[in-house]
This record gives structure tokens, C-alpha cells and sequence, in this order.
């Protein structure tokens, strides 16, 4: 059992309640519990009584009276500027997820690269050099996710394990799960976007478009939706699918139905009259949620990545519930 604690509200849970800021950061610790402390006045913000419906902001203190109870791990509050100064093998361990003799799953911060390229300072590839084992191998990519693109990484820990995991990709025995929010609402309530995607090099880096018929060069795409909840007619959150796996699939095609991710730099566009919803960051609104994949040696990895900070910070401000999905 820890003492007290004094921990400062962060700016990715603007407007959190404070039973579900709770929920967040003490998952052990029940309802009934945590109104039995606040009845007490054991639980203060900034030293004054709060309720269950309390709203926290940035840079509040709450109390925290000792419980027995575990604290979750921090790895889903890295962010890409939060890890600059910290070392390559501390940024790894908090951002693990599953570990096992032969594969390491992390949950990227959005805003860091996974491989080097024009610009990118630090990257996972590199930064896996700090996990060599005592035999001297470096963890392997398998996959990829994009830079500002968060959630679960899969990293191989052998070479006969990248071997394996490397070939379900290729024949697609994974299931991904991605969660975005959008502008606006789909027209049908889940669907399947089947389009022909072309990459082209542009001065700001590759850019997809859908193809024209019978263009050279272009792969054919698949991805399955479904809405979970939706802001009016704003905004959507969309859980999604990637059947398969090209570069800025998922982007493309919610740009393609007419609803494209929020923040998103290269395929967000708005009429003039549209404003962009107020308290959200503008920033990417794309997160690998879930991954199920074969295990290398047997049975199957099944691992859930916690929301970033920015899009958590926009769950709480839109009142979306992260149970809504399980429904």
C-alpha cells in the first residue's frame, strides 16, 4: 500500500470526471470505494472536497489517501514530446504491453517514427538497439504504423519469431482494430470500402489517392467500419478494420467516404464554414487499438492499447464511453 500521493491533473484529461479519472488511474479501485473517500474528504483537488461528477483541469493537484489498490502503468501517457528526454531502454519498458520469449507488443506515442527517414531524429528501430539480448540480437520490426498514428506495435524477438509473424501479415491471419474519430457521419451505419490506392512522392512525402481505373501501379484496398457513437452530426467515432495493409489505408478511405480523420495532416478537409471542434488538439485522431495475431510458437497474442492522451482528452469533452465499443 502506497502513502499519499499528491498527482497533477494533465492536459490530455481536460473535463474528465472525476470518477472516471479515477477509473483511469486506479482500475482496482471500486465506485463504492472511491465515495466512501470522498465522503470522508480523504480525496481533495487543489485541497478542497470534490464529487464523483467533478470536472478536473490541467494542472489541478488531487489527493490521493493510500489505497490498496494497483496504479496502472503510465505507458498509455507517453507522447512523442514527453519521451525526448529519456533514455531509449526507460521510453521501451514504458511503453511495453505484452512480453514473452519471443515477441514484445508496445503501445507507440503518437508523434514517434518507427523507422528513420527524412526528419525523423529518433525512431523504435533504433531505439531497439538498448534491448539487444545477451546474445546480441536486436528486437525486429514486423509491421509498421504510421508516425502520428498511436497504439499496439508488434516486435519480434528472434529472427525465426520475425519469420513468423512477418508471414501472418502477408497472409493475413491478423485482426486489427483501429479506433478514429472523423468529421461527420457515414452514410450507413457499418460498411466495407473497397477502392484501388496509388502512392505518389510529393515534397512533403508520400501522398495516397484512389486510383483511376485501370491505373498502373495501384494496390487494391480493403476496410470494414462500423460507427460506436457520433457527436450529432459532427463528429463520429469509427471503429476500423484494415483488411489490408497500405500505406495510409484507413486515412484514405475515411477521406474517400466523405469523413476524414480529425487532425489528420495530409487528408483532413473541411468547407469554410466548419470549425474545428473546440478543447480538441489537432492532432491525429488514429489509434491501433487491438491486435490478435498467431503466436510464433502457439496459441495467439491478444493485446488492447490504452487511448493517447489527446484523443482520450477528446473522449472525455464528446462524453464517449470506451465500454460503448464492446456493445
Amino acid at each position: 500500500m502506497a502513502g499519499v500521493e499528491q498527482i497533477t491533473v494533465e492536459a490530455g484529461e481536460t473535463g474528465m470526471r472525476l470518477d472516471r479519472w479515477f477509473k483511469s488511474h486506479y482500475p482496482g479501485l471500486s465506485f463504492v470505494q472511491l465515495q466512501k473517500l470522498l465522503r470522508s474528504g480523504q480525496v481533495r483537488i487543489n485541497g478542497a472536497r470534490a464529487k464523483t461528477d467533478t470536472r478536473v483541469e490541467p494542472g489541478q493537484v488531487i489527493r490521493i489517501p493510500p489505497l490498496d489498490v494497483d496504479k496502472k502503468g503510465g505507458a498509455d501517457q507517453l507522447t512523442g514530446h514527453s519521451i525526448r528526454n529519456q533514455g531509449d531502454a526507460d521510453v521501451l519498458a514504458k511503453m511495453l504491453l505484452h512480453e514473452d520469449d519471443k515477441v514484445f507488443v508496445f503501445n507507440k506515442p503518437a508523434g514517434l517514427a518507427v523507422q528513420g527517414g527524412s526528419g525523423v531524429t529518433r525512431n523504435v528501430d533504433d531505439m531497439l538497439e538498448a534491448w539487444r539480448s545477451k546474445k546480441g540480437e536486436k528486437p525486429r520490426l514486423v509491421h509498421r504504423l504510421d508516425r502520428d498514428t498511436s497504439g499496439v506495435l508488434v516486435i519480434a524477438r528472434t529472427r525465426l519469431a520475425a519469420m513468423k509473424l512477418s508471414e501472418a501479415f502477408r497472409a493475413r491471419e491478423t485482426k486489427k482494430t483501429y479506433w478514429a474519430l472523423v468529421k461527420g457521419v457515414p452514410p450507413k451505419r457499418e460498411d466495407k470500402i473497397s477502392t484501388w490506392l496509388v502512392k505518389e512522392p510529393t515534397p512533403d512525402g508520400d501522398r495516397v489517392r484512389v486510383a483511376k481505373h485501370g491505373e498502373k501501379g495501384a494496390d487494391h484496398s480493403v476496410s470494414y467500419y462500423r460507427i460506436v457513437e457520433q457527436a450529432a452530426q459532427s463528429l463520429s467515432w469509427l471503429e476500423m478494420e484494415p483488411y489490408t495493409g497500405r500505406t495510409h489505408q484507413l486515412r484514405v478511405h475515411a477521406a474517400y467516404i466523405g469523413c476524414p480523420i480529425i487532425g489528420d495532416p495530409k487528408y483532413f478537409e473541411a468547407d469554410t464554414n466548419w470549425d474545428f471542434p473546440g478543447g480538441m488538439q489537432n492532432r491525429l485522431h488514429l489509434h491501433a487499438r487491438r491486435i490478435i495475431i498467431p503466436h510464433p510458437d502457439k496459441g495467439v497474442i491478444d493485446v488492447t492499447a490504452p487511448m493517447p492522451p489527446h484523443m482520450r482528452q477528446s473522449w472525455n469533452l464528446l462524453g464517449f464511453d470506451e465500454a460503448s465499443a464492446e456493445d
